[in-house]
């Protein structure tokens, strides 16, 4: 991963790489738990969907190092036509509304990296930022509605804080992916105001919202991969609050 995922180092184009794949790798292991989060309040899709898109990805990937080194993303390789690439592909492949969602974060991601090979947590915080606000104007959602928004926007906010701190980029990182847990957790008490759950009214309360789910695996992952963690972690919602999980995702 060079140097994109070391305290102290940069985001590189071979970090966002091992973050798109460890992704991969979370929404592969948990596609079950989020589609049945799913099926409480929407089509019960979600994670097929998800788990259809980042094996898309993967596939559009360059190859991974082999054990020599050898081959692999060049770490100077422009951030914004990765990024770009992975969110057109989630676009084209994924279905319902997680497509144009997490396309869109990636695609606004991408433009806001430009030819960029190289991010400070700053600079990080700002594409992340930008990604987040095209989910918000794309899905015409806002903080309390009960989507992915629920745990983007306090990531982005923690994100910024801490590198306006000068925390490197493993802990802004770190402190996004705790934050998303908590705003993931806190969709639950909601009443869905967005999405077919909304249609559920008063009976949306009670249930963790899927996109808002997923969202903190995509952060989690950035979390372990820019901190020089196990890419292949995975693990629970207590990851970032202790023990407070029923188990797996869905909150207690």
């Amino acid at each position: 991963m060079s140097s994109g995922g070391g305290a102290g180092g940069v985001v590189d184009a071979a970090a966002v790489t091992a973050w798109l794949r460890a992704f991969a790798a979370d929404v592969a292991a948990r596609r079950d738990e989020l589609t049945e989060l799913d099926a409480a309040i929407g089509d019960a899709d979600h994670g097929f969907n998800m788990d259809r898109g980042m094996q898309a990805v993967l596939a559009k990937l360059p190859a991974e190092p082999g054990p020599d080194g050898a081959g692999g993303t060049p770490a100077e390789a422009p951030l914004g036509p990765l990024l770009k690439s992975a969110g057109m592909t989630l676009v084209s492949t994924v279905g319902g509304a997680a497509g144009p969602l997490y396309g869109t974060l990636l695609l606004e991601m991408g433009k806001a990296a430009g030819d960029r090979a190289t991010l400070t947590a700053p600079e990080w915080a700002e594409v992340v930022a930008a990604g987040a606000a095209g989910v918000r104007m794309r899905g015409k959602a806002e903080a309390g509605d009960k989507t992915m928004v629920d745990a983007l926007l306090p990531a982005v906010e923690a994100l910024r804080a801490a590198a306006g701190d000068g925390a490197v980029v493993a802990a802004a990182a770190r402190a996004a992916a705790d934050a998303a847990a908590n705003g993931m957790r806190a969709t639950t008490a909601l009443v869905a105001r967005k999405g077919r759950a909304s249609y559920l009214g008063e009976r949306s309360a009670g249930h963790q919202d899927p996109g808002a789910t997923s969202s903190w695996l995509l952060l989690e992952a950035a979390a372990r991969v820019l901190g020089g963690e196990d890419p292949a972690g995975g693990g629970s919602v207590d990851a970032a609050a202790g023990e407070e999980a029923a188990g797996g995702l869905q909150a207690g």
